[in-house]
């Protein structure tokens, strides 16, 4: 059973796990993910690999605490197992070798955005990051990305950075031109307004549609999608397709099949802790 060999807490409800997978460190490539179930029975959570030390057998986990699982996992400290950790998973990115790349992290989306960076570093590729986050202590990965190229923060509140959202920076980087691939990943209405800021410059246009990913494998069919008009699935002809030919009216209500099985369980989750706090009581 995989051990955390580290914990960092990124922001307020987002939290690193470095985790110990030897096989999956050494043979990940950016953009591919793994499923993790926390304990026998336990949902299985499709999580893109952050990053990845060989040398050290382990990967960097990205967790945002919004549901039971998530929460029950974040939670979890250095020296505790997690049941499976299945990988790679996924189509690796399809990387700009040469050129300037634009990519866009909203939120957690920003973990996601730093391995497409370092392969596209790599590579020989410029990069600029555009990250954002609703204010300072929401930013994550800056440090991070700075390591491969010039990066532009953006906070809703201004308290950091330029005040703003991620598509107004990008906007005024598309606009002075030179930009010939943008890689977007974050909440969904945000990658659809990238793909529509950059369909009419002719930009071509990543996005990442991990949040609608749950089996992992295809065969569940809840993370179909519609791109260019034909149907495939997240897990395994993706999860970053042409954010041009996506089908986001579809995505959003794809997006909205578990909301109720997911609040339910929430409020299970937490009736139950704190039935717990009042028996310690």
């Amino acid at each position: 059973m995989p051990r955390i060999l580290a914990k960092q807490s990124l922001s307020p409800n987002v939290t690193r796990l470095d985790v110990e997978a030897p096989r999956i460190a050494e043979a990940r490539q950016p953009g591919q993910f793994v499923i993790v179930r926390r304990g026998p029975g336990a949902e299985r959570i499709p999580l893109t690999i952050a990053d990845a030390d060989a040398a050290r057998g382990a990967i960097a986990l990205v967790i945002q605490a919004v549901g039971k699982s998530t929460r029950e996992l974040a939670a979890l400290e250095p020296g505790a197992s997690i049941a499976d950790v299945c990988g790679p998973l996924g189509k690796p990115t399809e990387l700009l070798e040469r050129g300037h790349a634009l990519c866009i992290g909203g939120g957690v989306g920003t973990a996601v955005v730093h391995p497409l960076a370092q392969g596209l570093a790599r590579r020989g590729a410029a990069v600029t990051s555009v990250i954002g986050g609703r204010s300072r202590e929401w930013v994550i990965f800056e440090a991070e990305l700075a390591r491969y190229g010039r990066v532009m923060v953006c906070t809703d509140d201004g308290s950091y950075g330029r005040k703003g959202l991620v598509t107004d920076a990008a906007r005024d980087l598309l606009d002075q031109g030179g930009v010939d691939m943008v890689y977007a990943v974050g909440p969904v209405p945000m990658m659809r307004a990238v793909a529509e800021l950059t369909r009419p410059l002719k930009v071509p246009t990543i996005v990442s549609l991990n949040p609608v990913m749950v089996d992992g494998t295809g065969m569940c069919g809840g993370c179909r999608v519609n791109v260019g008009g034909k149907t495939l699935f997240a897990c395994v002809d993706g999860p970053e397709f042409d954010g041009h030919q996506v089908d986001f009216d579809l995505l959003a209500e794809r997006l909205a099949t578990y909301r109720t099985q997911e609040k339910e369980a929430l409020e299970r989750h937490e009736a139950n802790c704190r039935i717990g706090l009042d028996r310690q009581a």
